[in-house]
C-alpha cells in the first residue's frame, strides 16, 4: 500500500498580499504565517509502478472519488503522466464563535455532471492564469462573486487526482474581512453558498464511511453530514478528501479515522472514458 504520508514537494507556496492583508484577527495572522511556512514532506516510495502515458483530457473538478496525487502513479513518473490541471479555493475565515470556517458551494441542479453536489469553488486552469492561485481566485469570483482583493492566498497543498485523472491543486486563502464578502452565486453553476467549520473534517462527529472495491483492492470513502440554516448537505469524495488534508495541516493533527487508498494499477489503454477507481 502506497503511504498516505507522501506529498509532492514540487509546488512552492504562493504568496499574494492584497491591499487589506493587514486587517484581521491575530489568529488569522498567525495562521497565515504558519501556512506560508508549510512545505509538503519529501516524496519517497519503494513501490514499483507500471509506466503508462496518460493522455491530456479535461473533466470537471468535482469527482465522486479523489485521492492525494502522491498516492497514485502520476506522482511517481511526472514526465510520463500529464493530466490536466485545475485548482480549488479553500477560503478560510473566522466565524462569530471564533472557529475557523471554510466556504463551500452546492452545485446547480441544472448541471449535467455532479449536479447538486457540494464542492469547493474552483475549476480548470485557463490560458492567462499565472499560477494555481490565479486559477482558484478567478473561479471563485466567477462562481460566488468573491472579490479577489479580499483573499490572501498563503499556500498550496499537494495536488489531488480526481476520478477522471484531473490534477486538482488545493489553494488556501484567508478572508480577513468576512463582512465585506457578499455571496453572489452564479445561478448557472451554483445553487447555494454556505460555510462549515474546518475542524469537523478531522472529527468523527457527523461522519460515516463506505468501503468500496476497485480491481480487488478496498478503499474508504468518507461522508460528512452538515446542516446550515435548516438545509442539509453531504460533503464527500474529492471535496471531503481535500478538506480532511487541509484540516490536518491547519490543526496539526491527524484525523481519528483511517484514510485508505487502493493500490493503483494503470490500465494499458487510457482514453476519455478511463477512471480511477
Amino acid at each position: 500500500m502506497i503511504s498516505l504520508l507522501r506529498r509532492l514537494s514540487t509546488s512552492p507556496p504562493l504568496l499574494m498580499e492584497p491591499a487589506n492583508s493587514c486587517v484581521g484577527s491575530q489568529r488569522l495572522l498567525a495562521l497565515a504565517q504558519q501556512l506560508r511556512l508549510y512545505k509538503p514532506p519529501p516524496f519517497s516510495s519503494d513501490d514499483d509502478i507500471e509506466e503508462q502515458r496518460i493522455e491530456e483530457i479535461t473533466h470537471k473538478v468535482v469527482s465522486q472519488v479523489g485521492f492525494a496525487e502522491s498516492n497514485t502513479p502520476v506522482a511517481q513518473d511526472p514526465e510520463r503522466f500529464r493530466p490536466k490541471r485545475a485548482a480549488v479555493l479553500l477560503c478560510l475565515f473566522e466565524g462569530d464563535a471564533g472557529d475557523l470556517r471554510v466556504i463551500l458551494t452546492k452545485r446547480s441542479s441544472k448541471l449535467s455532471t455532479h449536479s447538486g453536489e457540494v464542492a469547493l469553488p474552483g475549476g480548470k486552469r485557463e490560458e492567462g492564469d499565472k499560477d494555481d492561485g490565479d486559477t482558484a481566485i478567478r473561479e471563485a469570483k466567477e462562481e460566488i462573486g468573491l472579490d479577489p482583493s479580499l483573499v490572501n492566498v498563503v499556500t498550496v497543498l499537494e495536488p489531488f487526482l480526481s476520478k477522471h485523472l484531473l490534477r486538482v491543486v488545493p489553494v488556501i486563502g484567508i478572508l480577513n474581512e468576512k463582512e465585506a464578502f457578499k455571496a453572489a452565486p452564479n445561478p448557472a453553476e451554483v445553487k447555494a453558498v454556505f460555510d462549515a467549520p474546518l475542524e469537523m473534517f478531522i472529527k468523527d462527529e457527523n461522519r460515516r464511511s463506505e468501503e468500496r472495491e476497485w480491481m480487488g483492492n478496498k478503499y474508504l470513502i468518507h461522508f460528512f453530514d452538515y446542516e446550515a440554516k435548516n438545509k442539509k448537505y453531504i460533503i464527500w469524495g474529492l471535496t471531503a478528501g481535500i478538506l480532511i488534508r487541509a484540516a490536518s495541516i491547519v490543526y496539526k493533527r491527524s484525523p481519528p479515522f483511517v484514510e485508505q487508498n487502493p493500490i493503483y494499477k494503470v490500465p494499458r489503454v487510457v482514453d476519455i472514458n478511463t477512471t480511477i477507481p
